[in-house]
């Protein structure tokens, strides 16, 4: 999924969850099932990485750094960092183990842009004071 599917999914989960040990512990959890949903992702590294920033940095400044929503949209995006730092991949494979999957061709899965209209809305909501 695009990171800022991973951002609105774990924060939904966060707030849901109403603990910031369950948000942090359910964030990596659903980062795993969104991509193990077919789905398309967006090409450029650079949008990805300033929309998933900007919609953690607004949970933050709306709801608080220690939030649960803000932990679990931070856990569950957190795992992307690996495509954008030089991070130690042993035998040459990606940290996450998702990230290790072939998708198949066939099948181009989730539009990024049902994604994005998905995603926008859940963070938008999560954005506004409880």
């Amino acid at each position: 999924m695009i990171v800022l599917m991973h951002v609105a999914t774990g924060g939904l989960a966060g707030a849901a969850s109403g603990s910031r040990r369950r948000a942090a512990l359910l964030g990596p959890v659903l980062h795993g099932v969104c991509d193990a949903i077919p789905h398309e992702d967006i090409p450029s590294k650079a949008f990805e990485t300033a929309s998933g920033v900007a919609a953690v940095l607004l949970l933050a400044a709306r709801r608080g750094p220690l939030d649960a929503a803000t932990i679990g949209a931070v856990a569950s995006s957190a795992p992307d960092l690996e495509h954008i730092f030089p991070l130690p991949r042993p035998r040459g494979r990606q940290l996450f183990p998702t990230h290790r999957w072939a998708r198949p061709v066939r099948f181009r899965g989730v539009p990024a842009w049902l994604q994005l209209a998905v995603a926008v809305p859940i963070v938008a909501a999560l954005a506004r004071r409880r």
